[in-house]
C-alpha cells in the first residue's frame, strides 16, 4: 500500500514517463511544447527533492529513481537533438559513454567491493547543470528565437570539458576506494 512517504518516488516515476512525450515532441519538431514539458520536469524534480528532504521521506529507491529520471530525460533529449541535427553526435556519444562508464563502475563496485552510496561530485553537478543549460538553449533556439551560435558552441565545449573531467573524477575516485576496500570487499 502506498503511503505519503512514497510521493517523491511517484513523482520521479512520473518524470520518467514524461520522457516519452518529450521525445515524441522533439522528434516531431514541436520545440515549444517540449520546452513546456521540460519546465514541468524541472518543477517536479524540485518538488520531489523538497518533499523528500523536508518530510524526511528519503529512501534508497528515491536515491536511485531521482537521478535515473534526470539522466533518462537528458540522454533522451540529447539523442533527439542529435537526430534533428541540432547537436553534434560526437558530443552525444561522449555523454553516453561517460554515463555507461559511471553506471558500469557503480555496478561493479556495488557488487564486487562494497555497497555504493551515490555521492555526486561538484564537477558532476556542474556537468549536469551545463548539460541542462545547453539542451534548454538549443530547444529554445529551435522553438522560439535563434540564439547566438557563439554561446551554443561555448556551451558545447564547456559540456565536453565537464563531461571528461567528471568521468575521470568518478573513475579515479572509485578506483581509489576499490583499492582501499579491496581487502575487505565482498567475496
Amino acid at each position: 500500500m502506498l503511503a505519503a512517504k512514497d510521493i517523491p518516488n511517484l513523482i520521479s516515476i512520473g518524470r520518467i514517463i514524461l520522457v516519452f512525450p518529450v521525445v515524441w515532441l522533439l522528434l516531431n519538431q514541436k520545440f515549444q511544447e517540449a520546452m513546456l514539458l521540460f519546465f514541468i520536469a524541472g518543477a517536479s524534480d524540485a518538488l520531489d527533492g523538497f518533499l523528500a528532504k523536508h518530510y524526511h521521506w528519503e529512501s534508497r529507491l528515491g536515491g536511485i529513481l531521482d537521478p535515473l529520471a534526470d539522466k533518462f530525460l537528458l540522454v533522451s533529449t540529447y539523442f533527439c537533438l542529435g537526430w534533428v541535427e541540432a547537436l553534434p553526435w560526437w558530443l552525444i556519444g561522449l555523454i553516453i559513454l561517460r554515463d555507461l562508464v559511471i553506471v558500469g563502475g557503480a555496478l561493479v563496485y556495488n557488487y564486487r567491493i562494497a555497497q555504493l552510496e551515490a555521492e555526486p561530485t561538484i564537477i558532476s553537478k556542474v556537468n549536469t547543470f551545463l548539460q541542462i543549460a545547453l539542451a534548454l538553449l538549443v530547444v529554445y533556439s529551435l522553438g522560439f528565437e535563434p540564439v547566438n551560435n557563439t554561446l551554443v558552441v561555448a556551451l558545447i565545449w564547456l559540456v565536453t570539458a565537464s563531461t571528461l573531467l567528471s568521468g575521470y573524477g568518478y573513475v579515479t575516485d572509485w578506483s581509489r576506494r576499490a583499492r582501499e576496500n579491496g581487502a575487505n570487499g565482498k567475496q
